[in-house]
């Protein structure tokens, strides 16, 4: 009898640390990732990765990843595939996070293209609030640029 209970406790205590390890492992940290997954990367926390460019003394780049205070809206343990990085015309290297490149006609129109805006849920909802904090609405741009190619 007393070891049908040491079996059953072992068995639960084996559960419960193949959950956590399970957990664990599957969890993304920014400053896990490396230079060709960081960017547009979203951690397990929900706060987006950020990719840094630092030189060496020796004059050599090296890039590290970290999270950024800016979170995702719904959006968890996400590295974004490289299909939405190439349909929104986006780079992997990408620094930062910025606004800069809504200015870019070109930019903007592959954001809302089919490629992007239908398949890419976590570029659209990092750039549709960088552009509304700018006092930008990309949406209205989308409609507009519908409503011209539908009357031309």
């Amino acid at each position: 009898m007393a070891s049908h209970i040491s079996l059953k406790t072992l068995a639960v205590l084996v559960l419960a640390i193949a959950l956590c390890v399970q957990g664990t492992l599957g969890a993304i940290t920014c400053e896990n990732l490396d230079e060709n997954t960081c960017a547009f990367a979203v951690s397990s926390s929900g706060k987006r990765c950020v990719l840094e460019k630092h030189v060496k003394r020796s004059g050599e780049e090296a890039y590290t990843c970290r999270t950024s205070e800016i979170e995702a809206d719904k959006i968890q343990d996400l590295i974004e595939t490289d299909q939405c990085i190439k349909g929104c015309g986006l780079d992997r290297k990408t620094l930062g996070i910025s606004s800069d490149s809504l200015l870019e006609p070109r930019f903007t129109e592959k954001l809302c293209s089919t490629q992007c805006y239908g398949s890419c849920p976590n570029i659209i909802d990092l750039y549709f609030n960088l552009a509304a904090g700018e006092g930008i609405n990309i949406y209205h741009y989308k409609l507009l640029k519908i409503f011209f190619l539908v009357a031309l």
